[in-house]
Protein backbone atom coordinates (compact mmCIF):
# COMPACT_ATOMS: atom_id res chain seq x y z
CA UNK A 1 0.00 0.00 0.00
CA UNK A 2 1.44 3.56 -0.98
CA UNK A 3 1.22 6.16 2.28
CA UNK A 4 1.07 8.83 -0.09
CA UNK A 5 -0.04 7.49 -4.05
CA UNK A 6 2.00 9.33 -6.82
CA UNK A 7 -0.08 11.78 -8.41
CA UNK A 8 0.09 11.01 -12.20
CA UNK A 9 0.09 14.37 -14.70
CA UNK A 10 -1.71 14.40 -18.01
CA UNK A 11 0.86 15.18 -20.95
CA UNK A 12 -2.35 17.27 -22.58
CA UNK A 13 -2.06 21.03 -23.43
CA UNK A 14 -4.65 23.28 -24.98
CA UNK A 15 -3.15 25.30 -27.85
CA UNK A 16 -3.81 29.07 -28.92
CA UNK A 17 -6.25 27.84 -31.19
CA UNK A 18 -8.21 25.59 -28.36
CA UNK A 19 -6.70 22.73 -29.96
CA UNK A 20 -5.61 19.96 -27.08
CA UNK A 21 -1.99 18.76 -27.85
CA UNK A 22 -0.44 16.08 -26.17
CA UNK A 23 2.52 18.33 -24.04
CA UNK A 24 5.25 18.79 -26.04
CA UNK A 25 4.70 17.84 -29.56
CA UNK A 26 2.22 18.94 -32.32
CA UNK A 27 0.04 15.29 -32.06
CA UNK A 28 -3.20 16.87 -30.87
CA UNK A 29 -5.61 14.72 -28.78
CA UNK A 30 -8.25 14.02 -31.91
CA UNK A 31 -5.33 11.87 -33.44
CA UNK A 32 -4.33 10.33 -30.47
CA UNK A 33 -8.14 9.12 -29.79
CA UNK A 34 -9.08 8.69 -33.91
CA UNK A 35 -6.43 5.79 -33.61
CA UNK A 36 -7.18 4.53 -30.16
CA UNK A 37 -11.02 3.79 -31.00
CA UNK A 38 -9.70 2.54 -34.76
CA UNK A 39 -7.90 -0.21 -32.93
CA UNK A 40 -4.82 0.68 -32.37
CA UNK A 41 -2.61 -0.13 -29.27
CA UNK A 42 -0.98 2.25 -27.91
CA UNK A 43 2.64 1.35 -29.00
CA UNK A 44 1.46 1.48 -32.83
CA UNK A 45 0.25 4.98 -31.95
CA UNK A 46 3.84 5.81 -31.30
CA UNK A 47 5.21 4.27 -33.99
CA UNK A 48 3.02 6.46 -36.18
CA UNK A 49 4.12 9.20 -34.04
CA UNK A 50 7.66 8.52 -32.13
CA UNK A 51 7.30 12.00 -30.94
CA UNK A 52 4.35 11.02 -28.15
CA UNK A 53 6.42 8.81 -25.89
CA UNK A 54 4.12 5.08 -25.24
CA UNK A 55 3.98 6.65 -21.28
CA UNK A 56 2.21 9.67 -22.96
CA UNK A 57 -0.28 7.41 -25.58
CA UNK A 58 -1.14 5.41 -22.28
CA UNK A 59 -1.95 8.85 -20.33
CA UNK A 60 -3.71 9.81 -22.71
CA UNK A 61 -5.92 6.86 -23.66
CA UNK A 62 -6.49 6.98 -19.40
CA UNK A 63 -7.48 10.29 -19.30
CA UNK A 64 -9.93 10.52 -22.29
CA UNK A 65 -11.71 6.66 -20.17
CA UNK A 66 -12.10 8.61 -17.08
CA UNK A 67 -13.35 11.93 -19.09
CA UNK A 68 -15.08 10.30 -21.87
CA UNK A 69 -18.73 12.29 -22.04
CA UNK A 70 -16.79 15.87 -21.83
CA UNK A 71 -13.61 14.98 -24.53
CA UNK A 72 -16.27 13.21 -26.77
CA UNK A 73 -18.07 16.99 -26.67
CA UNK A 74 -14.77 18.54 -27.55
CA UNK A 75 -14.10 15.77 -30.47
CA UNK A 76 -17.76 16.35 -31.75
CA UNK A 77 -16.84 20.18 -32.11
CA UNK A 78 -13.80 20.18 -33.44
CA UNK A 79 -14.96 17.88 -35.91
CA UNK A 80 -18.66 20.14 -36.81
CA UNK A 81 -15.47 22.82 -37.11
CA UNK A 82 -13.52 20.81 -39.65
CA UNK A 83 -16.42 19.89 -41.68
CA UNK A 84 -18.02 23.89 -41.37
CA UNK A 85 -14.35 25.10 -42.45
CA UNK A 86 -14.30 22.38 -45.58
CA UNK A 87 -17.41 23.48 -47.01
CA UNK A 88 -16.68 26.99 -46.61
CA UNK A 89 -13.00 26.27 -48.70
CA UNK A 90 -15.05 24.10 -51.34
CA UNK A 91 -17.81 26.77 -51.82
CA UNK A 92 -15.16 29.25 -53.26
CA UNK A 93 -13.39 26.03 -55.60
CA UNK A 94 -13.06 27.27 -59.02
CA UNK A 95 -14.70 24.94 -61.42
CA UNK A 96 -11.34 23.20 -62.31
CA UNK A 97 -10.73 22.51 -58.66
CA UNK A 98 -14.19 21.29 -57.96
CA UNK A 99 -13.66 18.96 -61.01
CA UNK A 100 -10.53 17.67 -60.11
CA UNK A 101 -11.97 17.19 -56.47
CA UNK A 102 -14.99 15.17 -57.96
CA UNK A 103 -11.99 13.08 -60.02
CA UNK A 104 -10.12 13.03 -56.47
CA UNK A 105 -13.01 11.92 -54.77
CA UNK A 106 -14.11 9.08 -57.38
CA UNK A 107 -10.81 7.62 -57.65
CA UNK A 108 -10.99 7.40 -53.76
CA UNK A 109 -14.17 5.82 -53.56
CA UNK A 110 -13.52 3.42 -56.73
CA UNK A 111 -10.37 2.45 -54.19
CA UNK A 112 -12.22 2.00 -51.33
CA UNK A 113 -14.71 -0.80 -53.44
CA UNK A 114 -12.08 -2.82 -54.26
CA UNK A 115 -10.73 -2.92 -51.28
CA UNK A 116 -13.98 -4.75 -49.84
CA UNK A 117 -14.62 -6.68 -53.03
Amino acid sequence: MFPDPPTMIVPLRTDEHGAIRVSGTRVTLDVVIARYHQGYSPEAIHKAFSTVSVNDIYAVISYYLAHRDELDAYLKRRDEEAERIRQEIEANYTPEQKARHERLRRLVEEKRRQQNS
